[in-house]
């Protein structure tokens, strides 16, 4: 009954997640975490360590399926990544200063509020219109808008994948499928690098819950993104807002619960 339980949870846990990264880049663990917490009495610790391994391999896939559709811009994504992956360490480092424990349910609020801009106000930016920008402006772009998330993302300690949505479609211009695209392969290292931390700091996980969390999120992640790059832009604005309104209230059902 036990085993069952547990794949019970993973397997909705990793539905949810793999939703959320195959359609919008979301990272793992504003899925998987609480569910863990919630269903499995998981510490929170050790549940983050596990979503984040399921981000990997889920990540990853999204990311070369979204490349192979030439949805990637690979170049400043890697700007993008390493002023990322700076600066949540100062982020980190900043917010262990300051009490900032509410801060956590701010992510979630603002992952179903861009659900409603997604449904309401689509992105409908064209590739062309994004190529406008100069090479130069577009990468100094990458590097300021890695800065922000990073901080922010070490800051509150979730909402990785969101703000990199948010940022890449409303400040820097991208159409929807390339900042997804984007997003999805700077949150593939991301997670690797946040993964080994917490193993390393934490200790071995629950190996089976691992493997299970891994497994479904990463074929949900390769459903959506399949899916995603085959939709047109109106309908998966659409699928995106609505796949985020719903994360949005499931998560914060769980936070209520626990």
């Amino acid at each position: 009954m036990d085993l069952l339980i547990k794949i019970f949870v993973t397997f909705f846990a990793g539905m949810g997640a793999g939703l959320g990264t195959g359609f919008a880049g979301l990272s793992a663990a504003a899925v998987i975490t609480p569910m863990l917490v919630t269903f499995l009495g998981m510490e929170p610790y050790a549940a983050v360590g596990i979503a984040l391994s399921s981000d990997v391999l889920a990540s990853a896939v999204s990311a070369y399926i979204y490349n192979k559709n030439k949805n990637l811009d690979v170049k400043n994504g890697l700007y993008m990544m390493g002023s990322v992956l700076i600066f949540t360490v100062v982020g980190s480092y900043i917010s262990s200063l300051v009490p900032s424990s509410t801060m956590g349910n701010f992510s979630v609020f603002m992952t179903f509020l861009l659900g409603i801009k997604f449904i309401v106000k689509p992105v409908m930016t064209t590739k062309e219109s994004m190529q406008s920008v100069s090479p130069q402006k577009r990468a100094v772009q990458s590097i300021f808008c890695g800065m922000l998330i990073g901080f922010i993302c070490g800051f509150i300690g979730a909402g990785g994948g969101m703000m990199m949505l948010l940022i890449l479609t409303s400040v820097l211009g991208y159409e929807l499928k390339t900042a997804v695209g984007t997003s999805v392969f700077i949150m593939s290292l991301t997670a690797l690098t946040g993964a080994l931390s917490h193993f390393s700091i934490g200790g071995s996980p629950d190996w089976l819950i691992l493997a299970l969390c891994v497994v479904f999120t990463f074929i949900w992640a390769r459903i959506a993104a399949v899916f995603a790059n085959k939709a047109t832009p109106k309908t998966l604005n659409r699928a995106t807002g609505i796949v985020l309104v719903v994360l949005g209230v499931v998560v914060m059902g769980f936070s209520f619960v626990n």
